[in-house]
This record gives structure tokens, sequence and C-alpha cells, in this order.
């Protein structure tokens, strides 16, 4: 058998022609940078309107790009185009349908221009809508927390740490804590967009070029702020992507987080929230189960951002300045990652907005486990005058007491207190009460339902 014989056969029929077919497959990715269609003939038509307007290409040449631009467009839209894997890139594929449609002008539309920079723009115009609609998606979820918390202000629940019952908080304090999380998320594509409206079109290949272009009035036809001052980081620079991963990850990350609280809220076990019908699932066998599957999926999803993130931040690891093919691996990434995240947030939004918090059970759960131990500590140092060291020890003794008897703190005589500090009086049980201790918590920022309300007032304010 010869090597080429030998050579087919391993690769099997999908590979029949040989290496050529196989260099087509790897080469090409129509397959997925179809996706940026809408951005690259937005920007091949900004391009044609500024060749004209510096004379580089006649007004009638630029205009039968431009109209012919806006068929490719539609045709694309309609679904009535025909992408080709033999034309690479959807640069070639708008171009050669261009030619089709307009004749000999479509080839002028090349000028003074690389898929160098043509790709850079197209991407950081995806890449940007993105960051857009994350903030939109964003936006919509603090919304949605906002109701949640007004409606459940002054209600008392535990407050955790080590998943063991700390201190108690309000359910309004609690789902606030998320506001400002994912007001960081928005506030960081919002910032990642500022940095990337740079505008590479103009950058060609890597040197920039000889034709007397207007950089400015592309760029700013684009929506950019200002054309991109070196065009060998133009053409070469990822960063914009990697930012909008970077922000995605950690988006993902606290809607993980949140995700985990309510599959552990909804357990039985708990009890704090019911998840509606439409979020969860039910047991192929056992019909008393309630699955909070969207809440479970969503949790998942930070593997795949966070994946997107490392897959292109090892991609551009070792590439010299400025384009390398490798590059065309920046995409496939990007595009699943956006997608995951604007469908969890959309699932999260949905299900924030539908679940109800059980407010007996929140408010049973607070007064357990002690969660009055820092209150009664605090009120020793403050009405008596202990250091805190010793008042510590003090309540962790009565702590002791209360757990030997199976009661509560508010639950064990004065007598029994005098047992660990002779000094104390009726009036410690004005703070072992779970409404009293988040009453008393008026610090900025505090679990106090009057700082939750004024919290809840400066984000309606800000977010109208």
């Amino acid at each position: 058998m010869s090597d080429k014989t030998s050579s087919n056969a391993m690769w099997g029929g999908r590979f029949a022609a040989g290496p050529d077919a196989i260099m087509e497959a790897i080469n090409a990715s129509i397959g997925f940078d179809k996706r940026l269609a809408a951005q690259d003939i937005e920007g091949s038509r900004a391009h044609a309107a500024m060749l004209a307007a510096t004379g580089i290409v006649s007004d009638s040449d630029a205009g039968a790009i431009r109209e012919g631009l806006l068929t490719v467009l539609s045709e694309i839209e309609e679904g009535r185009f025909a992408f080709s894997t033999a034309l690479e890139d959807i640069h070639m594929n708008v171009e050669a349908r261009l030619k089709e449609i307009i004749g000999e002008p479509a080839g002028r539309l090349h000028t003074a221009r690389s898929r160098n920079d043509q790709v850079a723009t197209d991407f950081r115009l995806w890449v940007r809508d993105q960051c857009d609609a994350a903030v939109e998606g964003l936006t919509a979820l603090m919304r949605a927390l906002l109701v949640q918390a007004e409606a459940g202000a002054d209600w008392v629940m535990p407050g955790f740490t080590h998943l063991q019952t700390a201190q108690p908080v309000t359910w309004g304090h609690h789902m606030m804590a998320y506001v400002e999380m994912f007001a960081r998320d928005r506030s960081r594509f919002a910032d990642a967009r500022t940095r990337m409206n740079e505008c590479p079109l103009g950058a060609a290949a890597l040197a920039g070029t000889s034709f007397p272009i207007d950089r400015e009035m592309t760029a700013h036809a684009l929506g950019f702020d200002r054309p991109a001052a070196n065009s060998l980081d133009a053409v070469s620079d990822r960063d914009f992507a990697l930012e909008f991963l970077a922000a995605a990850s950690i988006c993902a990350m606290h809607l993980s987080r949140f995700a985990e609280e309510l599959v552990i809220w909804s357990s039985a076990q708990f009890r704090f929230v019911t998840l509606s019908d439409r979020f969860s699932t039910g047991s192929s066998i056992m019909p008393q189960k309630k699955n909070p599957d969207a809440a479970e999926l969503i949790r998942a999803k930070i593997g795949r951002i966070v994946g997107a993130n490392i897959a292109l931040l090892t991609v551009m690891k070792g590439l010299p300045l400025a384009y390398s093919k490798d590059m065309q691996e920046d995409k496939e990434q990007v595009f699943d990652a956006a997608d995951t995240l604007m469908l969890a947030l959309a699932a999260m939004t949905g299900m924030v907005g539908d679940m109800t918090a059980n407010r007996a059970a929140l408010e049973a759960a607070a007064a357990s486990g002690f969660s009055t131990a820092t209150d009664l500590a605090d009120w020793l140092v403050r009405e008596m005058g202990l250091p805190f060291r010793e008042a510590h020890h003090v309540t962790g003794a009565l702590v002791a007491l209360a757990e030997s008897k199976g009661c509560d703190l508010k639950d064990l005589s004065l007598d029994e207190m005098h047992a660990a500090h002779g000094g104390i009086t009726n009036a410690v049980y004005d703070v072992l009460g779970v409404h009293n201790s988040v009453a008393s918590r008026t610090s900025y920022g505090g679990t106090a339902p009057v700082q939750v309300h004024a919290q809840i007032a400066r984000w309606k304010e800000a977010l109208a």
C-alpha cells in the first residue's frame, strides 16, 4: 500500500479528497464567524463611505457597494444566503456575493484595508454589543431583586457564616447583597465597553496604509470613540474579548453562588423559598420531588464561561505581533460564553421574579442556633462595661447552658443568667429577640429595615 493510500484510509471518507480537503476544513471559519455578518457589513458600509469621502473610490462605486451590501444583509437575515466553506470566512463570502450583485465595483471595497483589521473591527463591534446586552440583563435581574427586597425588608432570617447560623438578618438585606454583587458586574461590563471602544479599521494588515484614509470618519460612523492608535496593536489585540470573558466569569460566579443558595433554600430541610413550576422539574420515579433544575444548571454554567476565558488566554499567550492564524480560534469560545451568560441571567431573573419566600420558615430559622449570642455579648459590653473578651466568655457559658437544656438564650431564666454573671438584669431580654436584633443594626450598610429601605431607594433611583 502506498503512503498516499494509507493516508487516505487513515483519514476515512470525510477527507477522501486528501490533504486539500483537510486544509480547507481546518482553515475555514465560516461555520462560526458567519455570526459576525451584520457587523462585517456595517463595517464595510462605513469603509466604503469613507473611501468615497476621501476620493479613493468614486461616489457611484461607493453607492453601489453600500446598496449591494444591504441586499447581502437582507439575504443573510432572511436565510436565503448560501455560505461557502471554500470562501473560508464571512468577509470573503460577503464580498463574493457582493460581486455577483454589483459586478466590478465590488473589487474596490477592499482598498486600504485587510482581513486583519476587518475581523478585528467586526469582532470588537460584536463584543461591544454583548457588553450592552449583559448590562441590560443585569439591570433586569437587579430590578427583580429589588422587588423581593422591598417585599421582605423587615422579614427576619438567619445569616450564615460557614453555613452555620451566625446572626439574624433580613430577607431584604440578603437580596440587596446580590444587588450589590450584580451592580459590580454591570460596572465591569460597562467599563470594559469603554476601554474597547477604539476602532481597528484602517490598520490594514499590520502597518497602516499609504492611501489617504480618514480613520476618524470610520471610527465615528461605527460608534467608536477614536481610532486605535497603533496599527500593530490594533490587529493583534484581543484584550477586549478577554475582558468580556473575565467580567462574564465573575458574573457567572455570582450567579452560581446565588443558585447554590436557591438550591439549599428550596430543599425540604430549609423551605425558605418556593420556586415556581416554570423553573422546576419533577422526578421520573419519585412523584413528591420538585427539583430546582434551573438553579442547578445556572450553577454549572460557570464551567463553560471560565473555560472559554482560559481557552482564549491560552491561545493568545504565546503569539508574536501581529496577526497569526491562531487568532481564528478567538471567537467560538466567546460566542458560547456570551450565549451561556445571557441564558443564565434570563433564567435567574425569571426565578427571582417568580419565587416566593416563606416568611414563617425564615423567622423560625432566624431564632434558632443561638443567633442572638452576639447581641448578648454586645449588651454586656454596652450596658455593663465588660471588656468584649470577657463578654464573649460569659455569653459562651450561657450558650453552653442553653444548649444543655435544649432551649434558646431568651428561654433562660434571670437566675440562670446570674449563674454566668450576677450583674445581668431583665433588660437583657430586650436584645434576645430576633426582631430587636436586626432593628439594632443601624450602621450604614447594616441589616436594619431602615437601612435596607434606604439602600432600596438608592438603587431604585440609580436604575431609573
